[in-house]
């Protein structure tokens, strides 16, 4: 995905991509579940990646942990997206999309590997340079 992909409509296929590898619900059957597992879910529901699309809102699955809790490393990089003002469904199509700044690695593949400062310069350097 090259940088100017993330100053227009992201393709359809990177939506189906998520969906097919990770999960893509919508946000109230988050809702559901999470209320399922936590007596209070707001608190998460405000952490949350949402994508949005004509139809509604939905929740990238790469988030969350088996255990329906959210993935610190990615928390930790969506926290800095916000910080740099990058729209939820750029920084969702970076996450799963090769990224130069990484070895042509993707993001989502490297959540477990204790590289969040290296993951959150290569967001600051793809994107960045993207909105700029």
């Amino acid at each position: 995905m090259t940088p100017d992909i993330y100053q227009g409509p992201i393709p359809e296929i990177v939506w189906e991509r998520i969906s097919s590898e990770f999960g893509l619900p919508s946000l109230d059957r988050v809702r559901t579940r999470l209320g399922r597992v936590h007596e209070d879910p707001e608190p998460i529901m405000q952490q949350l990646v949402r994508v949005f699309f004509a139809d509604g809102t939905y929740c990238p699955g790469f988030q969350f942990r088996s255990d329906l809790s959210l993935n610190p490393v990615v928390l930790a990089l969506f926290e800095r997206a916000l910080e740099l003002k990058i729209p939820h469904n750029y920084f969702a199509a970076w996450m799963i999309t090769k990224c130069p700044a990484l070895r042509d690695q993707r993001p989502v593949d490297l959540l477990n590997t204790q590289q969040t400062s290296a993951l959150i310069s290569a967001l600051e350097r793809s994107l960045m340079q993207a909105s700029a």
